[in-house]
């Protein structure tokens, strides 16, 4: 049975089509076509003019629901992270924990590697923000527990993930560059975060092998006229670099700039999560961002979606772009070359929303789903 999505606006690759049908075969997109095409025998559902878009790619989120899975890493935490992804029309993430004890690393090693038997399909694995910061840039995470990565440590998380684990946020000026080869050659993503790098420093290792950077302008030295910092040789090199597009963690102008220098490497993450009261990450709501008890930024209260409509409304960012910057440049991060357009052949997962920002459905692996208030 083909089911036909129709009398929408169609958000993929960079543009808003009208006039045009999406046919939906199983878990796949069969095929886009005009309107007046669709197949006498499909199965039509008229989405009465919303906006179709590939579904969100959220590619560092803490938690969600009350469940902080990086403080508590349990498989509730992530079903609840699921779920409410799921209804915010998010169909990708990596659930993400901060640095913290061995213990809690391989507690959330083990209870991925369950979850991962009964997942709804949009739970995408593991990424590991520390333990293997810089301290001069720690942010919200404890000095106590970071430390220098070993290659045995490493190798012995990899291990155990079988596969789970999918992006490592590292300060790579610190690391031994035997265990940055080893993270490359396993497949990981690795991302610089919570880096205090020199100019030349990032000049070496952004995309020598470093695919990727984590925050953008967050916990990482600022520019200066004559200590320049990592930033410019992050705006020279162009790794895929993420961003929380909240107002809280950047200031809308310096979104616009890294807009500008780094076009179509630039991604949004939500870097969301949610209150909790014990473990090493007691965070708090304070408007309409999360702080830890001494009042230091922590996680942010994004979806997907808003920071979506913050790049358009307070940025200046096409809608169409801004899309691409939650689906497309993360998809091509993660490796997932059939995510992150609405084309033949490319998975059937979507997000449906309407002119004010809110979600109405998520299509995951063809399922239509709809989203709840």
């Amino acid at each position: 049975m083909i089911t036909a999505l129709h009398n929408l606006k169609l958000i993929s690759g960079g543009t808003i089509a009208t006039g045009k049908a999406i046919l939906i075969e199983g878990r796949r997109i069969k095929a886009v076509v005009n309107d007046t095409d669709i197949p006498a025998d499909a199965d039509k559902k008229d989405l009465n003019g919303a906006y179709v878009a590939p579904g969100f790619i959220d590619l560092q989120i803490y938690g969600s629901g009350g469940k902080l899975f990086a403080g508590k890493p349990e498989t509730a935490a992530l079903k609840r992270m699921e779920d409410d992804l799921l209804n915010q029309g998010t169909t990708g993430f990596f659930a993400t924990i901060g640095t913290n004890t061995n213990e809690i690393v391989e507690q959330g090693i083990a209870a991925a590697k369950q979850y991962r038997e009964n997942a709804r399909g949009n739970f995408w694995g593991l990424h590991l923000e520390g333990p293997y910061l810089n301290a001069a840039k720690k942010g919200a995470h404890p000095a106590n527990l970071i430390k220098k990565a070993t290659l045995a440590e490493v190798k012995g998380w990899l291990e155990q993930a079988d596969g789970v684990i999918s992006m490592i946020t590292i300060a790579p000026e610190l690391q031994d560059q035997e265990v940055i080869d080893y993270l490359h050659a396993e497949g990981i993503i690795i991302s610089s975060g919570h880096s205090n790098a020199t100019y030349e420093q990032g000049k070496q290792f952004l995309n020598k092998p470093i695919p990727a950077v984590t925050h953008l302008f967050n916990a990482m030295p600022q520019m200066h006229h004559r200590e320049p910092g990592y930033i410019p040789a992050i705006f020279e090199e162009k790794p895929y670099t993420s961003i929380v597009a909240d107002g809280n963690h950047v200031d809308w102008p310096m979104i616009r700039l890294a807009k500008r220098e780094l076009g179509d490497k630039l991604f949004l993450i939500t870097d969301a999560v949610t209150a909790a009261t014990e473990g090493v990450y007691q965070h708090r709501l304070q408007g309409d961002k999360y702080v830890m008890p001494d009042g230091t930024l922590s996680g942010s209260s994004l979806t997907m979606l808003k920071a979506v409509q913050n790049c358009v409304e307070h940025v200046g960012i096409e809608l169409a772009e801004a899309v691409n910057m939650a689906t497309l440049y993360p998809a091509e991060l993660a490796g997932k070359t059939s995510k992150g357009r609405i084309e033949a052949g490319f998975d059937a997962d979507l997000i449906i929303f309407n002119e004010e920002y809110q979600t109405l459905a998520t299509i995951l692996q063809g399922v239509y789903l709809t989203a709840t208030t």
